[in-house]
Formats: C-alpha cells, structure tokens, sequence
C-alpha cells in the first residue's frame, strides 16, 4: 500500500499545501480518536468524480475504546451509496450524524462526517465511526471528553485544527489516557481527570476546585498563556523536588479566538530516575576510561624517566618500546572516556596512533610520511584496544626495518595504513615503500619481539590471521591483517557512514 502522501497524489487531486495540512492532521488526530472513543477515518475525495466516491488516507484506532476496524483500511474506497452522510458533508461544508453500515460488513454504527478545511475550501472529509448506543448514561469524564472532541472537531470544520505549525509525535507526549485538564476561556478548571489528580498530587498540589485557576492550586500557568496566547500548542516538563511531570497545553477556538485550553498530564517521575540512572552509569563508565587513562600514561611517564637513567642502549630501547605500547592502549581509554557508548570510531583512534610514530622519527619536508586510507568505522571497546596495539607496532616495525636510515630522512619514504570494512570483518594493510622483506624471512622465524606480539594478539585474542609480503608493484613491504568482527563479545558492530 503507497504511503500517505503518494496515495493522495496518485487518487485524488491534493497537493501542496493542502495535503501538507492533511498531514499535520493525520500527525495530531490520535488526540481526536481517544477523546470520542471512536475509530477516525480521513478521506479525500477521487479525482475528476465530483464527489461520488472517496479514497480513505488514514485512519486511527482509539486507545480509550475498542476498535471497529481490525484490519487497514488505508487505499480503501467508499461511493457515495455507502455512506449519503460523506458525500453531504462534502458538497455542503456541514458536520451530518446518523447511523450507517460498517464498512466491509451489516453492523451498524453511529457516524459523524465532518469536512476538513483549509484556507476557505474543503480538502477532505473526517469520519467518527463509533459503535451504537445502548442507552447507558455517558459519565462525567465521557461527557467532557466528548465535549472537547466536539470542540475539536469544530476547529477541523473551520481549518484552524491541526494548527499551523507542524506538529510531530514526540516520543513520551503525554495522552488522554494519563490525565487531562479542561480550562474555560478564562482559565479556570472545568474538570480534572482521575489521573490528572494523581500527577498533581505527585508534583504536590493536593487541591482541585472546579472554576478555579491553575496558578491558585499552586501550578505553573507560564505554558497555558502561552499556548492560548500564541494558538499553538507547547509542551514543557515540571519538576518538583523527585517528581517530573510532562504538560501539553492545547489551545481550544473559537473560530480564531481562544475560548479555553486542553491541559495533558503525565507524570513522567520514573522515567527520569531511569535516565538519570542511566547517566549515572553512563558517567561511572566514563570516568573509569579516563583513570584508566591517567593511570597508563602516569606508568608510560614512569618507564620514560626510568629509561633516561639507564646507560644501557638495549635497556633504554626496551623502556622506549615499553611506553610506546602502553600509550596506544591509552588513546582508546581516552576515546572510550569522551563517549557514553562500547563503540569507538576507530578513524580517530588511528589518527592519534600516527602522530605517536611520528614522535619517534623526523618527517620533515621531503622526510618519512604517513598515510591512513580507508575507515574502520566504529568498533568494540574490546576490539579497538588490541588492533590498536597491532597497528602500532606495525608502522613502528616499518620505521625500524623499512627504512634503516630513517635518521637521515630519505627522500620518497611512505607508510600508508589502508582500513577497509567489509561484511563481518575488518581487513588491515600497512604497506611502505622501503627496502623490503630480508631473504628468507617468514613470519614464523622471526623472533623480534614487535611481530610476536602482533602474531599473539592478531591469532590469539582477536582471531584472526597475519600474513607479509612485497608491497606495492613489488617494492618494499606490506602487512595484511583480517579480524572477524564475530570474535568481538559485543553481537553489534556499528558500519562506517
């Protein structure tokens, strides 16, 4: 079935911003739907058939009430045959109620056709499909439910509802269902639902009086001046001592004068202590990162003076090494401490592994450079820490061994770090250009302590595999390394943009 504006365009002749309007309706009329304990039908009548059949657009299912409608109705289309109170509300601009067969089968319903206005034209026609009634007196809170539906629906007639700036489901928002307040044209309470009572009494206030304003019980009236002030709904959460209560004030017209206000509670007190739990662990987690941090760097400190009082150049090198390892791990505490999240975008975390090289060889002009192409996209916490240890010691093998002379800044020199993401795995290249692998060199026999511990951790902890070759067009040396994202613990590895 073709969304809502694609339906409209391809069955009847709206466009623009009629059918823009029709959206904000379609956006706001749950509202509608709960107050009348009823189904709500939109349709619009079928290009060039001067309103003998129309196509539903939407339609909404109260939760206040049972549904008539189980199935969608939505592409659905209704001859003026059917229903005689749709096709008079079209062609007289009026609000009809009567009785009609349900559509699809022989049960009656009460019905109420009201036509959708904008800007002096009818646009499309508005049903209330409600089952009949079977004599029971309507309660107090049915009555002024029905009573502001009426309101509503008038509003609809007159095309200052849905109101003029866009509406959005806003995730949360309070509904009928969690307690309402009617205000009468000079502010005072006209009713308070049972569960608009109890936020009330949970921000507090323990007095309702009917007639009475908001602002004498003791509640903040800022959101309903300026809802029936601006004619346009606001939204805005009170908090009192723990208890958080959210408010949606609906402005009520009269034509374009206000003549009252629609006031929507709800109390909101346990979903903030569980965000602030959240923020509190989100916080906790942070905060380890970054003492993790501080305490890898004050040990990366301690070896570098601890190596500036060694005369041994085999001593002092191990110190060198040492530090340089425990500094890589800590650029990924150090990104892990700035987000509230398991995921790192490793594209950083490779950035600031390049400058730690750098520190330790001249890239002057005509020097040593580094290159990184491609992305990684973001990774596990558990995954970063390792690959980053491995790239580490990868492009400082290549700075080592690729270039022995690096000290005298050979003119063309080049590694480049190329991170490719591709279905369950990340594949890794540190490729230079510089006097490529000895004779006989396999992985295997080498017993330099860099490449065993990128063996160990490339094999062992994250599972994957290790292999070396001739670089590019066969010049100098290229490291490939191919990680399975499945050996991450955590089961959802975020894809680079």
């Amino acid at each position: 079935m073709a969304a809502f504006p694609e339906l409209a365009i391809l069955r009847t002749e709206l466009n623009g911003d009629a059918l823009a309007h029709l959206e904000r309706l379609a956006v706001s009329w749950r509202l509608l739907s709960d107050l009348s304990f009823s189904d709500l039908l939109l349709l619009a009548p079928i290009a060039h058939e001067d309103g003998h059949r129309f196509v539903i657009l939407a339609q909404v299912r109260p939760t206040t009430g049972q549904t008539l409608y189980v199935h969608d109705l939505v592409g659905h289309v209704v001859d003026e045959v059917e229903r005689p109170a749709l096709a008079r509300s079209w062609r007289h601009s009026e609000i009809f109620e009567g009785d009609a067969s349900i559509l699809g089968g022989k049960e009656r319903v009460r019905l109420q056709s009201v036509p959708v206005r904008y800007r002096g034209r009818e646009i499309a026609v508005l049903t209330r499909e409600a089952p009949t009634t079977s004599g029971r007196r309507p309660g107090e809170l049915e009555r002024y439910y029905l009573e502001v539906y009426d309101r509503l629906v008038s509003m609809v007639a007159d095309g200052t509802f849905p109101f003029a700036r866009e509406e959005v489901e806003i995730e949360g928002a309070p509904r009928v269902g969690d307690g309402v307040i009617v205000l009468d044209g000079d502010g005072g309470m006209r009713y308070a639902s049972p569960n608009a009572v109890s936020s009330l009494h949970r921000i507090g206030i323990h007095a309702y009086t009917s007639g009475v304003r908001l602002g004498e019980i003791g509640f903040d009236e800022a959101a309903v001046d300026t809802a029936v002030r601006g004619r346009l709904p606001v939204i805005e959460e009170v908090e009192r001592e723990e208890a958080s209560v959210l408010v949606r004030v609906i402005p009520l017209l009269d034509g374009w004068k206000p003549a009252g206000a629609l006031v929507l509670l709800r109390d909101v007190t346990d979903l903030r202590r569980r965000d602030r739990m959240l923020m509190s662990k989100d916080a906790t987690i942070r905060e380890i990162h970054h003492r993790v941090k501080n305490n890898l760097q004050t040990i990366a400190s301690l070896l570098r003076l601890q190596g500036r009082r060694v005369d041994s150049p085999e001593a002092r090198t191990a110190l060198a090494e040492s530090e340089r390892r425990i500094r890589s791990i800590a650029i990924v505490h150090e990104t892990l401490s700035r987000e509230a999240r398991e995921f790192v975008d490793f594209g950083q975390i490779i950035k600031q592994l390049v400058r730690l090289v750098e520190e330790s060889v001249s890239t002057g002009d005509g020097g040593l450079r580094f290159q990184v192409v491609g992305d990684a996209g973001e990774l596990p916490g558990e995954l970063a820490t390792p690959l980053a240890v491995v790239l580490n010691e990868l492009m400082q093998n290549a700075v080592d061994h690729a270039f022995p002379h690096v000290d005298e800044e050979p003119v063309g020199g080049a590694v480049q770090v190329r991170l490719r993401r591709k279905a369950g795995e990340v594949d890794v290249d540190v490729v230079d250009n510089g006097v490529g692998l000895a004779s006989g060199f396999t992985l295997d026999a080498s017993k330099g302590l860099g490449l065993s511990i990128v063996q160990a951790l490339v094999t062992g902890e994250l599972g994957g595999t290790l292999d070396v070759g001739p670089g590019d067009d066969g010049i100098g040396t290229q490291f490939h390394v191919r990680i399975p994202l499945a050996t991450a613990s955590a089961t959802q590895v975020v894809e680079p943009s």
